[in-house]
């Protein structure tokens, strides 16, 4: 199993940028598909981004997120710019043995490692 810790979270201006970071322990980190998801208020944990060798993203996000991966450090990023409230969540990192995820890494069913999530909220 893999421990995962989320930082970078916190309160930030509509239209601004934040930057999550989740560093990951205890398996070989290159051979993770690893992946963001967020929960609202009342809402079902949604995905977010993912990447393996390529990126996917929800809908969404596209265009204003961006994953990456840093094998080096064993961590995870998201960068989130022109933030916007429907942004307000908090944001779970997960990881996953890269043999059980297909393109577009997006089932949260796959994802057998979980961090304590961060929160993210957006405000006027």
């Amino acid at each position: 199993q893999v421990q995962l810790v989320e930082s970078g979270g916190g309160l930030v201006q509509i239209g601004g940028s934040l930057r999550l970071s989740c560093v990951a322990s205890g398996q070989t980190f290159e051979a993770l598909t690893l992946a963001w998801f967020r929960q609202a208020p009342g809402k079902e944990r949604e995905f977010v981004a993912a990447v393996k060798w390529l990126a996917t993203y929800t809908d969404s996000v596209k265009g204003r997120f961006t994953i990456s991966r840093d094998n080096a450090q064993k961590t995870v990023f998201l960068q989130m710019n022109s933030l916007n409230s429907d942004d307000t969540a908090v944001y779970y990192c997960a990881a996953a043995d890269m043999r059980k995820t297909s393109h577009p890494y997006s089932n949260r069913n796959d994802y057998d490692s979980w961090g304590q999530g961060t929160q993210v909220t957006v405000s006027s």
